[in-house]
């Protein structure tokens, strides 16, 4: 009898073993999701229990022109990138014309470039000193600025359009995927029905494509929310620029927490109102949605009108600031490549490795412990760790600073009393810093990219695994880590680019005399060396075209194109 049952226990107590594995990944998920989210409470919790309350201050001064001037920012962002955004897709998409093939990768360019980056080239070439207004002055003869008008640059209009012009890929890149998902069906029972390209385009294809650009639209409007370099250097005082100024200027992080708080409301805001626009829509794929796509055949004057659309995002969007930042480096070469761009550009690089590397890990820690818990309490924790990718960087670096210096104050204030030493800032005036603040911020981007990518890997490949003896992590390692290689490579490589162009959360975290390429452009931007900024610029925009292409590449792939 003994015998027997000593038989039986290895494999009674194998799938006990595994449950209890698999039990782990669900702890690490629910322990990660806990510190991801602390940022978002800690800036909560310090604006409702400040140390000093400046609250009643704000409400009677600087808030209301804060919150107007940010409303008429988003606004105005909104509303440019929509345009630029739906009509460029819809031309590369349905509409035939010289150079559409080109313009498909082409629209996503000004993704590259920082709003920040552009803003500084963009004042360079037209404020009062720049060459426009030079040569404009020595071709009529003006001798000063009441001579002529000329708009004003440094503007919240300028802003609007600096932002918008390397914001728009968000909602070109989602709607045109919207349209290539659509039946072509749906375009030729309309023609038929005797609408233009037009009217099926307003009647149709928009209201199917709607939960896309909802989406797109509220990207851009939170990174809107985010920008601190356009309008610090513009001079534009929305909400993250006051955080700053309270911060920094009036050193009252109470004050920046309400502020920050203020700014999540907005950001509350947004998602909800995306997620209503679309709440009754229920769409389902076409069986023809993987045909070729029979484009609208044009006249030449439209055909050009298409070109026009697509040309001048890009042009510029890119191909100005590119050209600009290349010439004014190669022309200050010398004094830009130092000792201090090599030690910066070294400091970013690793930054990004290191924050790429860490959302990576957590992301795949999530995104399998959602594979093999898949309950309503873990689809919470989910977007739980998603919530640092809807904070803005400013907004974050309040949320990072609070509980990490309080965890330095308390083990310094332990290590002096027992042995009578100061530990100092081990964590918040360190690097530690700001690759907590990289992770959370784009964490969603790593954990969305490989949750979506391990969903279409069939739970056979577990069942398969399990049997042949392996554990939940021996699975993941020996079975999805292979086929997940594309992605993870992809995720990683996007999050660098993004780390790299950070720079409100960089600005507040960083620690003394250290800084990364964002940071060293903006030092010289304020300066008014935007001369010698154009290097490290240059370096960061280059960064970013290579995820460009792996995006562009993606989409065009998922539909054969007529």
């Amino acid at each position: 009898m003994t015998e027997a049952v000593s038989r039986v226990d290895p494999g009674l107590t194998e799938p006990l073993l595994a449950k209890r594995t698999s039990r782990h990944w669900l702890i690490a998920a629910f322990l990660t999701t806990t510190i991801v989210a602390l940022p978002v409470l800690s800036v909560i919790f310090l604006a409702f229990f400040p140390e000093e309350n400046i609250w009643p201050h704000l409400l009677d001064t600087t808030l209301p022109r804060y919150l107007s001037t940010t409303l008429q920012l988003m606004l105005g962002v909104g509303a440019l990138t929509l345009v630029i955004g739906l009509s460029s897709a819809w031309a590369v998409t349905m509409c035939e014309f010289p150079g559409r093939r080109f313009f498909e990768w082409a629209m996503l360019l000004p993704f590259a470039v920082p709003a920040y980056v552009i803003a500084y080239v963009y004042t360079s070439l037209l404020d009062y000193a720049g060459p426009v207004q030079r040569n404009l002055r020595d071709w009529f003869g003006w001798e000063n600025a009441g001579d002529y008008w000329f708009p004003e640059i440094r503007s919240l209009e300028g802003a609007i359009l600096m932002i918008g012009l390397v914001l728009y890929p968000y909602v070109y890149l989602l709607a045109r995927a919207a349209f290539l998902e659509q039946s072509p069906s749906l375009f030729a029972v309309s023609r038929s029905l005797g609408h233009s390209a037009l009217s099926t385009f307003f009647r149709v294809v928009l209201p199917i494509a709607r939960p896309a650009v909802a989406v797109g639209l509220s990207l851009v409007l939170m990174e809107t929310l985010n920008d601190f370099g356009t309008v610090d250097f513009f001079a534009v005082q929305t909400l993250t620029a006051g955080l700053f100024d309270t911060w920094m200027n009036l050193g009252n992080l109470g004050g920046a927490a309400q502020i920050a708080t203020t700014m999540l409301i907005f950001v509350v805001i947004l998602v909800t109102l995306e997620r209503y626009s679309r709440r009754r829509q229920q769409q389902f794929a076409a069986r023809d949605n993987r045909d070729p796509i029979q484009r609208f055949t044009m006249s030449t004057p439209r055909q050009f009108a298409c070109l026009a659309v697509c040309a001048v995002p890009v042009l510029f969007g890119f191909l100005i600031p590119g050209f600009t930042l290349g010439l004014y480096a190669w022309e200050y070469f010398g004094e830009s490549w130092n000792t201090d761009f090599i030690q910066n550009t070294l400091n970013s690089l690793f930054l990004s490795g290191t924050a790429a590397l860490t959302t990576l890990l957590i992301g795949i820690t999530l995104a399998y412990s959602r594979r093999l818990h898949d309950t309503k309490g873990m689809q919470v924790l989910m977007r739980l760790s998603s919530l640092g990718y809807a904070m803005p960087g400013a907004v974050l670096a309040v949320g990072v600073i609070v509980p990490l210096a309080g965890f330095d104050n308390w083990l310094d204030s332990l290590a002096r009393d027992v042995f009578g030493v100061s530990t100092g800032l081990l964590l918040s005036g360190s690097t530690f810093a700001l690759v907590f603040a990289y992770t959370v911020r784009f964490l969603a981007v790593s954990a969305g990219s490989v949750e979506s990518a391990l969903q279409k890997i069939t739970p056979s490949m577990d069942m398969a695994s399990r049997s042949l003896g392996h554990t939940p992590g021996k699975t993941l390692v020996r079975v999805h880590l292979p086929m997940l290689r594309g992605t993870l490579m992809t995720a990683a490589l996007v999050v660098f680019v993004d780390c790299m162009k950070e720079l409100p959360a960089t600005l507040i975290l960083r620690p003394f005399n250290f800084e990364t390429l964002a940071t060293y452009v903006y030092q010289f931007a304020s300066d008014e060396r935007l001369y010698h900024s154009a290097l490290p610029a240059l370096i960061i925009v280059l960064a970013g075209i290579i995820p460009i292409i792996l995006m562009s590449r993606s989409i065009s792939n998922t539909r054969t194109m007529g």
